[in-house]
């Protein structure tokens, strides 16, 4: 597969952006400054620039409770996302979504979703609004492997199939969801084999190689612009951390297997790529990885100096225009 230079430094750039700023949000929350829950993606950080490094910035991405990286990877700005989840009135949602419901319609980003499942119609739907203004745009959902096992991950499919509509299904499969190990929970060998119900292509990759999920990723979306239908898309995986932040992770899943992951991170496989293939230095990644951790600072910075959202503000920007 051929890739070009700045197009593997870019991937690389935004992988360590994801992971920067998912430690300092580790910080923070521990904090205390930032309310709510927060669902890192440490670990999975290949799967979301892999995918998104093949999108355009019309084509639509709906994503997931754990959503912090598909928004990075789609090109979200990362000041607006720290003051969104400070709960600040210039953050994405004004403050009033929080870590779970980003959207940027600017570039696609139809929103994160705190419901198990809940972005995968959503994506359809986007789906099929493509196809009705027969645009060649594509709509990608992320999901975790438990939402395979909900009643609209396999309607959503479905309609998908039969319609031939422009959507990519991709699982990130970091095989716990929330605590059970996805094995006890389907009959199949794999989570992709589930497409053949549906007559679509499925397809199993290993989601700490960048290059393995850019590769199969970028087949699916050109499947999908063509017109040939819908794809479901794998991606083995790790989270690093618990299923949220203040989960009791080790109550089910041993310590051993967390190291076994780590041993093969996906940013460190990238660097390796990198540097190996002499397409950059030491000292050039060193820099981006030194750049990226003051823009992080930044955003925490304007986060922390932005202003709280007005009281009065609450009822603004919803979809009723009376209270009783």
């Amino acid at each position: 597969m051929e890739i070009s230079k700045d197009k593997l430094i870019e991937m690389y750039r935004k992988m360590v952006t994801i992971r920067s700023f998912e430690y300092r949000v580790k910080e923070l929350f521990a904090a205390g400054k930032i309310p709510g829950f927060v669902h890192l993606y440490v670990g999975e950080e290949a799967v979301a620039v892999g995918v998104c490094a093949n999108l355009r910035n019309d084509d639509y991405v709906a994503s997931t409770h754990r959503g912090h990286g598909h928004c990075v990877a789609k090109g979200a700005d990362i000041k607006k996302m720290m003051a969104e989840l400070f709960g600040k009135k210039t953050g994405y949602c004004k403050g009033k979504g929080g870590s779970m419901h980003i959207a940027d319609f600017g570039i696609g980003m139809l929103g994160c979703s705190g419901i198990v499942a809940g972005g995968i119609p959503l994506a359809t739907g986007a789906g099929l609004a493509i196809k009705m203004k027969r645009s060649d745009q594509v709509s990608v959902t992320f999901f975790g492997d438990g939402a395979t096992n909900q009643g609209t991950f396999h309607e959503s499919v479905n309609l998908a199939a039969i319609w031939k509509l422009p959507v990519v299904y991709v699982c990130e499969n970091n095989e716990y969801a929330e605590s059970v190990h996805y094995t006890e929970t389907i009959p199949t060998r794999t989570i992709a084999e589930r497409s053949a119900a549906y007559g679509i292509p499925g397809i199993t990759v290993d989601g700490s190689e960048v290059l393995k999920v850019y590769e199969a990723a970028k087949a699916a979306i050109e499947r999908a612009r063509k017109g040939a239908g819908p794809t479901l898309l794998e991606c083995m995986t790790f989270r690093y951390e618990g299923h949220y932040e203040g989960d009791p992770v080790h109550t089910y899943r041993p310590k051993e297997i967390v190291q076994e992951y780590k041993e093969k991170d996906p940013i460190k496989k990238a660097k390796i790529k990198l540097l190996e293939d002499k397409f950059s230095t030491e000292s050039e990644l060193n820099k981006i990885e030194n750049e990226v951790n003051r823009e992080v600072e930044e955003a925490v910075k304007f986060a922390e100096e932005s202003p709280w959202p007005e009281p009065e503000s609450a009822l603004r920007d919803v979809f009723v225009d009376s209270y009783y």
